[in-house]
């Protein structure tokens, strides 16, 4: 199994935009990608609309060399209703449920995207609770589980990928795990690799600091329960410029157990570049200084 991280906030866009491919199949998840409009009271430098627009076109490039996009919930981040929507054509799209579970804005958004490319794909499936198989890759998505800590920001659902012989799992906007529905999907499905939205630790204010410690507590039982060669924590908790800090136990429990702790950037073997989280020092040298 290839799984490749296109465009991840370790590498210097909101995203969790990953490319998988199999003996059988070639898959998508979450074909979209986006900056913070404001972040320090700052709209994105020029370097970041660089970036942007890298990665999209990388994103529709491999798109169209798909046979099946997912899109597990209907922020910007994870697709877009309005640029290059070929790359849905004649593809398997399995989607979020649009009006089960989920919250009044995704619903809107939901329908919109819907209506966008209704006449585009082979089939559309709502993927909620449900396995396709494809030869002998089997792609599973989790019940609706909270994007983060309640039903606030809506319900998206975790992706498994398994050809048979190597297990890997995104969890698209679990901002934790801090919920058990969240980790069980995991721990149940014991994957080799995981892409893992990390905790919302950069507005600590809102996500809490008991649910940081959940999320902390929650890797640990991952690592110690997954035959996993990689744990990549990416996306939300790369906004936080004390990440590594935050997760030094974690560091060491995985060191024990020769499991690997990494970014998507760091995945792919590229240095991390956090550019909406160094957006101040962006503008202040109008040039990437040390970003990690």
């Amino acid at each position: 199994m290839k799984v490749l991280p296109v465009a991840f906030d370790s590498l210097g866009t909101r995203s969790m935009a990953t490319f998988v491919e199999t003996k059988d199949v070639k898959i998508f998840i979450d074909p979209g990608v986006s900056l913070a409009p404001i972040r320090y009271g700052l709209k994105p430098h020029p370097i970041e609309l660089k970036r942007l627009e890298e990665h999209w076109k990388e994103i529709v490039k491999l798109s169209k060399e798909c046979d099946v996009l997912i899109i597990t919930h209907y922020h910007y981040d994870h697709h877009d209703p309005n640029r290059n929507l070929e790359i849905y054509e004649e593809k398997i799209v399995l989607i979020k449920h649009p009006t089960e579970k989920i919250n009044f804005s995704q619903k809107g958004r939901a329908a919109y995207f819907l209506e966008q490319i209704k006449d585009l794909p082979k089939k559309i499936e709502y993927a909620d609770g449900r396995e396709f198989e494809f030869g002998e890759t089997r792609i599973k998505c989790s019940q609706p589980v909270f994007h983060g800590t309640n039903a606030r920001l809506g319900y998206v659902f975790e992706v498994l990928i398994d050809d048979g012989e190597y297990k890997f799992i995104h969890t698209s906007d679990v901002e934790g795990p801090s919920q058990n529905d969240q980790l069980n999907f995991i721990l149940e499905n014991k994957p080799n690799l995981v892409f893992l939205d990390g905790p919302l630790s950069y507005m600590i204010y809102r996500f809490g600091v008991d649910n940081l410690r959940k999320s902390i507590e929650n890797m640990k039982k991952i690592i110690r329960e997954c035959p996993l060669d990689a744990l990549v924590v990416d996306h939300h908790f790369l906004r936080d410029l004390k990440w590594r800090e935050r997760i030094k136990d974690i560091f060491e429990i995985a060191r024990e157990r020769k499991v690997k702790v990494m970014t998507a950037a760091e995945y792919i073997g590229k240095e991390i570049e956090m550019l909406e989280a160094h957006r101040k020092e962006l503008y202040k040298e109008n040039r990437i200084v040390k970003l990690t």
